[in-house]
């Protein structure tokens, strides 16, 4: 399997690889063998993102006085990366909302109070957390909006709706997006909050029954006039568009990371099964049609990667990436619906079961062309760079 060890890169120095290993091992132990198991319940356990904790997993993007480690965004992809090979989109889901997605925007843009309140159950995986953006009537286009947070005293209430809220169901703090001016320009109206989810008002929905990423527990939630204190305004006031934008290609980078993997994993699984089905008197690795389709799934793969390394380590450099994550986001979500849809089909009917694994991969990757920016807006934020 040396064309698809992803276990080395020219961007990882020897910290890095070292820290793929303990990952691999943890996710090969603790996590690979339960993945279809916590598919069914429709969540990822609370024990599992503990001991993600314990291992340091949760702080690599949080600053190391706050008892994080700080890493690069290298090390954001190299976990999402193994996250992926993990087989379940559900479980990687669960973890990197809350350790890449959401929890940051504490330490980036919180008061020393609020990191001193929540940090230390944040990377003991204690307390998870979940980014509430997504409305309605809104995914990408974070300027329309329409949660309102208006002043009350000396504080907030706030109002409205998000939709396919991950971490929703069982998470305990959001960092919700609201209009805070709504006579402003809109990517100038816009501030963030920290509100906890036992906060009167807050009504969490039953889990969303979806078509994957199952074991990541998704929720609508509404805020009905919802009292914040002062001190649950998360930054600065009207700031938090562009704090958004920001974490937006962190999260397209990540996908990129964890398609790959996802892919890399889809095409292990069906290498060794090949091998031993035998149709005809042989078994399916000497048919050439199988042989060649897979070289040529395992180029695309690796093609795939290389940009998204490339496009971390410009990142890492403090480089803008726009650009680069989103045909990240856009090559490699299309590429493992490709991938898992092939693979599938290499499996023929055992394939199809659960027990296969496939059956998961395949519906995993199918949210990636759709969450975190659809492949559609993807290509027109790409072309807007190129372009206009």
């Amino acid at each position: 399997m040396a064309s698809l060890d992803i276990s080395d890169s020219v961007y990882l120095g020897a910290d890095l690889r070292e820290m793929r290993i303990q990952l691999r091992r943890f996710i090969d132990n603790e996590i690979i063998p339960h993945v279809l198991e916590w598919d069914e319940a429709g969540r990822t356990p609370r024990e599992l993102m503990r001991r993600v904790g314990e291992l340091g997993f949760l702080g690599i993007r949080h600053p190391e006085e706050y008892g994080g480690s700080n890493l690069s965004t290298l090390a954001s992809i190299v976990f999402a990366e193994e996250l992926g090979r993990s087989g379940s989109g559900g479980v990687a889901a669960t973890i990197l909302v809350h350790s890449n997605l959401a929890s940051p925007y504490l330490t980036q843009h919180g008061t020393p109070g609020q990191i001193r309140k929540y940090i230390s159950r944040i990377l003991s995986g204690d307390l998870i957390t979940g980014i509430a953006v997504t409305e309605p009537n809104t995914g990408s286009d974070v300027a329309g909006l329409k949660t309102r947070a208006v002043r009350d005293g000396n504080g907030w209430r706030l109002n409205g709706a998000k939709m396919y809220i991950s971490n929703g169901v069982y998470g305990d703090l959001f960092i919700v997006a609201a209009r805070t001016d709504p006579g402003g320009k809109p990517s100038r109206s816009i501030s963030l909050f920290l509100v906890e989810r036992e906060t009167p008002g807050v009504i969490v929905s039953k889990p969303l029954k979806k078509l994957g990423w199952r074991a990541s527990d998704t929720a609508s939630l509404t805020f009905d006039d919802v009292g914040l204190p002062a001190e649950s305004l998360l930054g600065e006031k009207n700031k938090g568009f562009y704090a958004i934008m920001q974490n937006f290609t962190h999260e397209r980078l990540c996908l990129g990371a964890l398609a790959t993997g996802h892919m890399a994993c889809a095409i292990e699984k069906t290498i060794e099964y090949i091998k031993q089905r035998t149709t005809f008197g042989k078994p399916l690795s000497e048919r050439q049609a199988i042989r060649h389709e897979l070289a040529r799934l395992a180029a695309e793969v690796e093609a795939s990667r290389q940009l998204v390394y490339h496009a971390a380590w410009l990142d890492a450099k403090g480089a803008d990436v726009t650009k680069e994550a989103s045909m990240v986001k856009a090559l490699s979500a299309e590429l493992a619906n490709k991938v898992t849809y092939k693979c599938l089909q290499f499996h023929g009917a055992f394939g199809f079961m659960e027990e296969s694994g496939m059956e998961l991969l395949a519906r995993d990757a199918r949210l990636l062309s759709i969450g975190g920016g659809a492949t559609e807006v993807m290509l027109e934020v790409i072309a807007k760079c190129l372009i206009d």
